[in-house]
């Protein structure tokens, strides 16, 4: 191929490749700092609920009912008696641990007909975020340029840490996490009520809830009834408790 040919290609490749071009929105909106032009950037996008149904730290909305699962998953609160749906892989390790020869939940499934037959799980739990701020300006506050990296890490550790118990000290029932975002140029603390005493209420026999194993995981569509209940249970005062006979469903 002549040297005026590859020329040509190279410019028509160039010229595709520039009209292929298209404009994306970059990075993602914190939860604290939802305002007015990202709110309509979701509205263009197709978001039905206006903004205060999403996140607002005083009021119940959309993070209320969107929960961590044990610390490695996520579920969604779908009842006034505090039923969670989550993945069956997710509720795996609880359906195996009371998978017996006899009672094989993890092949057969499982499926409480009422609330005294739900199962407690001691090592799960279900964290609610309460609220978010920008803790930023305190953290990097105590930083100089001159430091070394070692030190910067470990002031920054020391302060995020600080600003953990700081807010468990204020409320023994809430837990602080502070984390780092944008390559450590901002951080964020978030607050959780977690609850203690989870049940498991049903599952599918795994040649539904896994069907397909990890393969399916990464195909779409699935056909795959990937999903287990668990209930959320609290105190008489709808507190967060230690498993105890005498819970109560939790009410969102």
């Amino acid at each position: 191929m002549s040297l005026k040919k590859i020329r040509k290609q190279l410019a028509i490749l160039l010229l595709l490749s520039v009209n292929l071009t298209v404009c994306a929105h970059e990075g993602m909106w914190m939860l604290g700092r939802l305002n007015k032009q990202t709110t309509q950037s979701m509205k263009e996008l197709g978001l039905k609920l206006p903004a205060d149904k999403l996140y607002h730290p005083n009021k119940a909305t959309l993070k209320d009912a969107v929960v961590s699962f044990g610390g490695f998953c996520s579920g969604v609160v779908v009842s006034t008696d505090g039923l969670v749906f989550t993945n069956h892989h997710c509720g795996f390790g609880a359906i195996q641990q009371h998978s017996t020869v006899q009672k094989d939940y993890l092949k057969d499934g499982f499926v409480a007909r009422s609330k005294e037959e739900e199962l407690p799980n001691p090592e799960l739990y279900v964290r609610f975020l309460i609220r978010t701020e920008d803790v930023t300006q305190r953290v990097l506050g105590s930083v100089s340029p001159n430091m070394s990296e070692a030190d910067r890490r470990s002031v920054i550790d020391s302060v995020m840490l600080a600003i953990q118990e700081e807010v468990h000290t204020k409320d023994s029932s809430v837990v602080g996490v502070v984390d780092a975002y944008y390559g450590g140029n901002e951080f964020w603390l978030s607050v959780y009520r977690d609850f203690n005493d989870v049940r498991l209420v049903f599952s599918p026999p795994s040649f539904i809830g896994k069907f397909g194993w990890d393969t399916d995981n990464w195909m779409w569509p699935r056909h795959t009834g990937d999903f287990s209940v668990f209930r959320i249970y609290a105190d008489k005062n709808n507190q967060p408790a230690d498993y105890s006979p005498d819970n109560v469903p939790y009410k969102p």
